[in-house]
């Protein structure tokens, strides 16, 4: 087995795996109180996401590819409601980690009384000059119980084969265990020949802590082979600090970003593709939006058309987008430039929709493209 971190002109092909891409991290039941305040509601739309598990979502409905996800569930009926809205994205939920309710004193066993509970959040998508705002119920939930040795990476990316593996800076700091088996896991991914992609995503709901964020993705770092992170991301979960002032246009804003990949290149030389979205926000209905891939090996940088004052609905999983858009395009062959304009257009498309997950299939992000390169307005399909 190999111990150099898998570069993104490297994924194995697909005939040799069995999944294009897995997933690790959480997922949580997600309540949304249309246009109410969350105080004030009175009807919410159920649906599932994470921000790690949001990227095979995307991969598998959007683009046709086989995925997998890898996290814990209780297993109650929100547990099953949130497994059924995976299946329904054409994910594989075979390697869902079940805490069974008969407290029989096993390693994955609960009491039914909620001791340990599936993760539960409220979104409010805000409107005009309220902004969206999130209550989040997860101290509790069963996927901060997981720790090294849960999953067997032999049997998974050894026997089955992954092409791309994933997670994030939410799973990562989630609890005192999470940061081990993030970090297990893309060890053993690059062992196995696996390209390795990281949303650094800092949530400081998840850990307030900027410091312990720091030193557990300085450890997770040097085995990925793709990082995604924008400029405030850089800072709070890496320490890099991208010198741009608040509200800058993008054009300005991609100049101070540009220095702080090359910084984050030359410290961490496994990387080869660092990239983000960048979403300008007018208020919370409109938004300028844009994206950027840096190619450290050739020192280049491919930009996606930007794209101003874009009506947006929901705008959660805009950036879980980007990195399923742009893993979709690796994965299909794709050069780069095509990848961060797949992944711009995948990210504004799950703004358009309630949800954290897309509902675009491939034809309506390849339009998009076009429609973006165009610059142009949209027609109605009768």
């Amino acid at each position: 087995m190999s111990t150099a971190v898998v570069r993104y002109d490297e994924i194995k092909p697909a005939d040799q795996c069995r999944y294009d891409a897995a997933s690790l991290g959480e997922v949580m039941l997600r309540l949304c109180p249309f246009d109410t305040p969350i105080p004030k509601a009175a009807l919410m739309r159920v649906c599932q996401g994470g921000g790690e598990t949001n990227v095979a979502c995307g991969l598998a409905y959007t683009f046709g590819l086989r995925t997998v996800v890898l996290t814990a569930l209780v297993d109650d009926e929100i547990g099953k409601n949130i497994r059924n809205q995976l299946r329904a994205a054409g994910v594989d939920t075979s390697w869902i980690i079940w805490f069974n309710t008969a407290n029989d004193g096993s390693r994955f066993s609960t009491d039914g009384k909620g001791t340990l509970m599936n993760g539960i959040s409220f979104t409010y998508n805000g409107k005009g000059v309220i902004p969206s705002i999130t209550c989040y119920y997860r101290a509790h939930s069963a996927v901060r119980e997981l720790r090294e040795g849960d999953i067997d990476w032999n049997r998974l990316l050894g026997r089955d084969g992954v092409r791309v593996f994933n997670t994030g800076g939410i799973f990562s700091l989630i609890s005192p265990t999470s940061s081990g088996l993030a970090l297990e896991a893309v060890q053993a991914a690059n062992q196995h020949g696996t390209f390795v992609a990281a949303d650094l995503n800092y949530r400081a709901k998840v850990e307030p802590d900027k410091n312990r964020a720091r030193q557990i993705n300085q450890k997770i770092a040097p085995y990925l082979g793709f990082l995604v992170g924008n400029d405030t991301d850089m800072s709070d979960a890496l320490g890099y600090e991208t010198k741009v002032s608040k509200g800058a246009s993008f054009e300005e804003w991609l100049e101070a970003y540009k220095a702080t990949v090359r910084k984050v290149a030359r410290d961490f030389p496994n990387l080869s593709l660092i990239g983000t979205q960048w979403r300008g926000a007018t208020n919370a209905d409109w938004i300028d939006w844009g994206a950027v891939l840096y190619d450290t090996r050739a020192d280049r940088f491919y930009i996606a058309p930007l794209q101003k004052n874009m009506p947006i609905l929901d705008r959660t999983g805009g950036g879980d987008s980007f990195t399923s858009g742009v893993l979709a395009a690796l994965l299909k062959g794709k050069d780069l430039q095509t990848a961060v304009e797949w992944g711009a257009a995948h990210g504004i498309l799950v703004q358009e929709t309630p949800g954290d997950i897309t509902m675009a299939d491939e034809k309506q992000v390849l339009a998009e493209v076009k429609r973006a390169a165009a610059g142009g307005g949209v027609k109605a399909v009768r």
